[in-house]
């Protein structure tokens, strides 16, 4: 079994993946990790590397390479990515919606911990503006390099918004959907 998180920015993919990993006992990877990692090899924040990524598609293609390998492993796995679901069409595929302004709220609260990568902001309003550009550049990319949208939920298998939701209630509605094994 492999389950494909994909969604905006605040809307609670590491939390549902770890959640997820921990009731299925699977194993988990993350897209935005991998294109962390990039950025801060090439000294960047991950807002310059999208912006490099609207000319350079190797910025999307590595990565996308890699999941599409991991998708035709014959493994069972969890990925965040805005893509797995397109990389991997096998995947039981969720997309997690949230309102901007919720979003924002809660990235600008949640513990800066292991994000080198990100920019730190003064406000939520500031924070807010840089998500929906991030948001514009990843939809950008992908219809430049693949012609599709992340943002449409008729791709999807599982479509949640986690804007007034629990993550125990989020995770229930992808358990519901999820294959029986």
């Amino acid at each position: 079994m492999i389950i494909a998180i994909s969604g905006l920015a605040g809307s609670g993919k590491s939390t549902i993946v770890k959640l997820l990993a921990d009731r299925l006992s699977l194993p988990t990877y993350s897209v935005g990790a991998l294109r962390g990692q990039m950025a801060i090899e090439r000294g960047m924040t991950i807002e310059q590397l999208n912006v490099l990524g609207e000319n350079e598609a190797f910025t999307d293609t590595e990565v996308d390479d890699y999941q599409t390998k991991l998708g035709a492993s014959g493994a069972s796995f969890i990925i965040d990515g805005r893509m797995s679901w397109h990389c991997i069409p096998q995947a039981l595929k969720v997309l997690l919606m949230v309102d901007p302004d919720e979003g924002a709220r809660r990235i600008f609260f949640a513990p800066k911990d292991d994000r080198a990568d990100e920019q730190s902001y003064a406000s939520i309003e500031e924070l807010r503006a840089a998500l929906a550009e991030r948001n514009a550049s990843d939809r950008r990319r992908y219809q430049k390099y693949y012609g599709v949208d992340f943002m449409d939920p008729n791709k999807y298998d599982v479509v949640v918004d986690t804007t007034h939701l629990t993550p125990s209630q989020v995770l229930e509605k992808i358990l519901e959907k999820t294959p029986k094994s």
